[in-house]
């Protein structure tokens, strides 16, 4: 990954609070992954934004290096790696997101 590369993902993770990279985006996902990502922050209406790494093959796999993790989508919130899709439903189930997005929103 480039200086630049990473560079761009840093900016996109510390100007956001919730910050999806995803196949699509909120409106159209291209996969069911990211669907489900979207529809659970859309229960939760917090303001998110996401990058659609379909559009972008630097950042698609910038994004794997930089958290050290394979699969997208990738969730940030208040800077930190979250995790993927099964770890979303795993925290909204547990009601932990809420939590979660309510301190990163807060701060």
């Amino acid at each position: 990954m480039t200086p630049e590369v990473q560079q761009q993902i840093a900016d996109l993770i510390n100007t956001n609070k919730v910050m999806i990279f995803m196949k699509g985006n909120r409106l159209m996902p291209q996969c069911g992954f990211s669907n489900n990502v979207v529809q659970i922050l859309n229960r939760l209406a917090v303001p998110y934004e996401t990058f659609d790494v379909l559009a972008d093959q630097d950042i698609r796999q910038g994004i794997k290096e930089y958290s050290n993790w394979p699969t997208i989508p990738q969730v940030y919130i208040n800077g930190e790696f979250v995790g993927g899709s099964d770890i979303l439903i795993e925290l909204y189930q547990k009601g932990e997101l809420q939590q979660m997005v309510e301190v990163a929103l807060a701060s």
